[in-house]
């Protein structure tokens, strides 16, 4: 539905859309394969943004078979696997854990490092670990696959980790170890554009690449690799094609884990802070003491936010729990605005409501919280 609604937006506005893998041949023109067999054409232009994205990354020992899957693919199955493998305890794979544990499957996860989504504060992890330890059969932290072995009753799976080794039979395998960008798929080379590591293409705040009238967006031009971040850029790079004088500001871009509980986070964390060594001070509200999370039975969650010293200005949050991927926004927006701590606290939340966790998580930080007793 949402294809078809991009499609009719492109009529309105008089885009032409051509259906083809696209290829640079120089600086101002593509060649493009048609997908019906109706051979190549040429395609010439003054100014092109390159969009082309990322591709799940694969694990190249593993075997070539119908039940190893991508985080693609794992959304387009005719049944549902009695039992299914994850590899990588990521974002995606945890959603993914998420859906196929919803959904009936017997649901393990295998992760290289000791914690799952390693980039993310462990505190909002935490939350949803302990709900996913309750909805999966087992989840393996600190273990590196090794084998997989094609049998007729499923995929044997083999890993270990410097203490012991693991070997099971699953139904499926799902294979969320990140994305790899696209720049490598469009002979970037013969436009003279150039691709990094990873096929990702370096950009500058325009998004203009090094070829002066060729731009690129989303995935393809590195992390974060979110839709929205990729709708930004977009914008930025229209404009700027257009001959509007903007820049991309990517300072305050939320990020959102899918899972149940949500995970979301926008500015700095307490990582980012502790590895660049930015003096910060925190304010946590935990959701046992909401009155709509009890309400809703959803009391695991918490909200966090993080404030410069001196000045009180918010420098970023997080928050586990329901709906916290909507919740963020009004973070991304007190950032944005260069609130500070009294800002947020005194900014009227509706009661009983989630959002009010915000105002409850400032409060806590300046010490004038009523709903929680905090020792000064």
């Amino acid at each position: 539905g949402l294809t078809r609604g991009l499609k009719g937006l492109a009529d309105k506005r008089n885009v032409t859309v051509v259906q083809g893998s696209a290829y640079f041949t120089s600086a101002n023109s593509l060649k493009i394969e048609s997908h019906d067999g109706e051979g190549e054409s040429f395609l010439t232009f003054e100014q092109c943004i390159i969009a082309t994205g990322s591709e799940p990354a694969t694990l190249p020992f593993l075997p070539d078979d119908a039940r190893i899957i991508d985080s693609t693919s794992a959304l387009e199955l005719t049944e549902i696997p009695n039992n299914i493998l994850i590899v990588g305890g990521g974002i995606i794979g945890l959603e993914m854990a998420t859906i196929y544990s919803a959904l009936g499957s017997v649901v393990s996860i295998v992760e290289l490092t000791e914690t799952l989504m390693p980039d993310t504060d462990q505190d909002l992890v935490k939350p949803l670990e302990k709900l996913l330890e309750s909805k999966c059969e087992a989840i393996f932290k600190g273990f590196e696959v090794t084998a997989g072995l094609v049998k007729k009753e499923g995929i044997e799976m083999t890993f270990k980790n410097s203490k012991s080794t693991h070997s099971g039979i699953y139904d499926a395998v799902l294979v969320s170890v990140g994305r790899v960008a696209n720049g490598n798929l469009i002979d970037a080379n013969k436009a003279g554009i150039e691709v990094g590591k990873n096929g990702i293409i370096p950009v500058d705040h325009q998004m203009r690449t090094n070829v002066s009238n060729i731009f690129a967006i989303g995935d393809v031009v590195g992390e974060p690799m979110l839709a929205h971040k990729a709708s930004h850029e977009a914008k930025v790079a229209s404009e700027v094609a257009a001959g509007i004088t903007t820049a991309l500001d990517t300072h305050c871009i939320p990020s959102v884990a899918y899972t149940d509980p949500e995970v979301a986070w926008v500015g700095l964390t307490e990582k980012n802070c502790l590895t660049d060594n930015i003096s910060y001070e925190k304010g946590i509200f935990p959701w046992a003491a909401s009155g709509r999370s009890l309400t809703i039975n959803r009391s695991e969650g918490l909200t966090k936010l993080l404030f410069e010293p001196v000045t009180k200005r918010l420098l970023g949050g997080g928050i586990v729990g329901t709906n916290a991927g909507e919740l963020i926004a009004e973070i991304s927006l007190a950032i944005e605005m260069d609130c500070n701590v009294s800002d947020v606290a005194l900014t009227v939340h509706p009661h009983p409501s989630l959002s009010e966790t915000l105002t409850m998580a400032a409060e806590a930080y300046e010490g004038t919280i009523t709903d929680l007793y905090l020792k000064k």
